[in-house]
């Protein structure tokens, strides 16, 4: 198994594209922490002096805009407004501007732009080896298909697990070029519950990060699902963006239902559980991760059996 993984690492990073993804996270990081640097204005000198304030303003404003939103929408609204209250009490005044941590969280939206790219190398990994006959050469050694189809699954994971490993010391660094190393040690606070507690930044920007490798890992066992099922790469690519793109989409419409907890896609994001805004109110924690759990057991097997079930063309 291990020589298995070894042949699709050298397969996946010899091969251009791949290489290219990597760069193009790269620079994508780079870029957008020059359009934030040039087009953030600097922070009005002595514009802190008067943050309780405004602080106490924002929250009459959002108070009145609450009741006119639907209540599936008003989550979002009470963490800003129990958050604002927060830092009143505590006379913990809001970062003004970008800091370091700031964009480091900003740039974990950039996940979504992950899963593309591994979506992109799942899909092709499985039906591209029935598509050009490669499949014979692996077939032939004296290892099973499960084999086979498990270490092209376990390469593209560690690819996508790559990837996010990149983005956060590349964010981390191009985020202290930019906008000064001197935020490290800003506290973050959470909501949960109705409740906001301090937390460490670092403890706080590894937890997001680790909530998002599960989702990668249910975009890649997606992708691959759909590859060893259709056996071609770009139905797989195509359906699986299509997926990615439209299921977010569709649960936010959706929320008002009681069932859309159910669906794989409002589960996928487990950060809605850190910044304490879950799609539906009774979701929890352990309750999205069963739900996943139950999603990723099917598309192992609903694509294992079709991967070692079907013959192979002469």
């Amino acid at each position: 198994m291990l020589r298995l993984i070894q042949n699709e690492n050298m397969k996946i990073y010899r091969k251009s594209s791949n290489r290219i993804m990597l760069l193009m996270l790269i620079g994508l990081i780079i870029a957008a922490g020059l359009i934030i640097k040039f087009n953030t204005p600097s922070p009005k000198q002595h514009a802190n002096d008067h943050w309780k304030q405004s602080l106490i303003k924002e929250n009459k404003n959002l108070e009145k805009e609450i009741k006119k939103v639907p209540k599936e929408s008003q989550s979002y609204l009470k963490k800003e407004i129990a958050t604002n209250q927060y830092r009143i009490d505590h006379n913990l005044p809001p970062v003004q501007g970008f800091n370091i941590w700031s964009f480091v969280d900003k740039m974990a939206y950039l996940v979504m732009v992950i899963a593309i790219f591994t979506i992109i190398l799942a899909g092709g990994s499985v039906a591209s080896e029935f598509n050009w006959g490669t499949i014979k050469l692996l077939l032939i050694r004296p290892v099973s298909r499960t084999s086979v189809l498990f270490s092209k699954y376990i390469a593209t994971l560690l690819y996508a697990i790559l990837m996010l490993v990149i983005l956060f010391i590349v964010s981390w660094l191009i985020g202290g070029i930019l906008f000064g190393f001197s935020g490290l040690t800003e506290p973050h606070l959470q909501y949960h519950n109705g409740h906001v507690t301090e937390t460490n930044m670092v403890l706080y920007i590894f937890k997001e990060y680790g909530l998002n490798c599960v989702q990668l890992i249910m975009y890649v066992t997606l992708a691959a699902m759909i590859s060893s099922v259709f056996r071609n790469s770009a139905l797989a690519i195509g359906l699986s963006i299509f997926l990615l793109m439209v299921g977010p989409t569709a649960v936010q419409f959706l929320s008002k239902y009681d069932w859309v907890k159910y669906i794989l896609f409002a589960n996928t994001d487990l950060t809605q559980y850190i910044t304490g805004t879950p799609i539906v109110s009774s979701m929890t924690l352990g309750f999205s991760l069963a739900v996943l759990a139950v999603y990723y057991i099917a598309f192992i097997l609903i694509g294992w059996l079709f991967y070692t079930k079907r013959d192979v063309a002469a």
